[in-house]
């Protein structure tokens, strides 16, 4: 019990000396998506991206009509019961010839919806990458030791956002990003049938 009491002593005591040697917080706040939203980069590339983004609408409608007019005409003219056996059989060809072509269609706007996200993505990332030494400078000369989102803020004080001041500066460093992301790193080659892989 004596041992017990004495440690606890020791740790009591020694807390306001781990208490002390913590800097006080001084923290900033940055609001990232106002950051990205209204940095030059994240305009330079929107503008790029827009003629893709159009043209991806512009080819879902003409998909959506010209489908839909299509399988309007199949359901119109389904052979009815007791039809001949060859007007029923071309019927079900046009049908699944149709079902093989939407399913293609589909697959070219998920890809090419795909693509536009990657990219948009990959201009996120340059963004923020860009930002972190900027507003680690503004943090070194403000004194603060804390930076975090302004969206996970319930509330602050107008004078510890520093997002008007991280633009400004991420315009100048990062005026334009790439709007085309890396490539995927190749798959290593399978090895050959009947050979034993590396140990």
């Amino acid at each position: 019990m004596k041992k017990i009491l004495i440690a606890l002593a020791l740790a009591s005591a020694a807390t306001p000396v781990l208490a002390q040697q913590l800097p006080p917080a001084v923290i900033v706040t940055v609001d990232r998506q106002e950051m990205i939203a209204t940095s030059a980069a994240a305009k330079a590339a929107q503008a790029e991206l827009k003629p893709k983004a159009d043209a991806l609408n512009a080819r879902l409608n003409q998909l959506r009509t010209s489908l839909s007019a299509e399988e309007k005409t199949l359901r119109d003219t389904q052979p009815q019961q007791g039809a001949a056996p060859a007007a029923v059989q071309a019927w079900q060809a046009k049908v699944r010839d149709f079902d093989t072509r939407r399913g293609q269609a589909d697959q070219e706007l998920q890809r090419r919806q795909a693509e536009i996200q990657q990219s948009e993505q990959w201009v996120v990332k340059q963004i923020n990458d860009g930002a972190q030494p900027i507003i680690s400078q503004i943090m070194r000369e403000r004194g603060a030791n804390i930076a975090v989102d302004e969206q996970v803020t319930i509330q602050h004080a107008a004078a510890i956002d520093i997002t008007a001041d991280v633009v400004a500066r991420l315009d100048k460093a990062l005026p334009k990003v790439s709007t085309t992301p890396p490539a995927a790193p190749a798959a290593a080659p399978a090895p050959a049938a009947g050979t034993a892989p590396p140990r």
